[in-house]
């Protein structure tokens, strides 16, 4: 059972945490030290934390919250955006958003998942990587066809055998 709810905006460098309980807010730095501090302001786990994924940098935070047993809410991002339109509230900083996601979970009463394996999120990436690949093989392979000039030429030959080699 969760007895409060939290939003997390997640950025690069760091997590901006919204307490619906209290309505504090504070920042943490995103990496080991933010995220042990962020457990620290959450205090015993049974707090639903609800955020938006952000390309690679929630998921070290996912892994720990996981880890230390808190119920982890992965927001859609389109889904949080439909929600600060519906309530008026479409937030200006990354605060804003903290405190948006915070509300959208209390009030949608929103169910936790289980984090996505280490072992997923690996095969997620190297597909990921994969298909960076073959589009840029495929975009080389087109120039090839339109280049004139010799250097040119040896140069996109260049990159596709490196691109073969990958």
């Amino acid at each position: 059972m969760t007895n409060d709810t939290i939003g997390v905006d997640i950025s690069k460098d760091h997590l901006d945490a919204h307490r619906m309980s209290d309505g504090k807010s504070q920042r943490f730095d995103n990496d080991k030290a933010g995220h042990s501090a962020f457990i620290g302001w959450l205090g015993l786990p049974g707090a639903r934390i609800v955020y938006e994924p952000t390309g690679p940098y929630h998921r070290a935070f996912e892994r720990r919250l996981s880890d230390a047993g808190f119920a982890l809410v992965k927001v859609n991002p389109r889904q949080a955006r439909r929600f600060a339109e519906a309530t008026g509230k479409l937030a200006k900083t990354d605060r804003m958003d903290a405190a948006m996601l915070a509300r959208m979970g209390a009030l949608l009463e929103m169910e936790a998942r289980p984090v996505r394996s280490l072992l997923l999120n690996d095969l997620k990436d190297l597909h990921t990587a994969r298909e960076a690949l073959v589009k840029n093989r495929t975009a080389a392979r087109n120039r090839a066809k339109t280049l004139n000039l010799p250097i040119l030429k040896r140069h996109n030959g260049e990159r596709l055998r490196q691109i073969e080699r990958q």
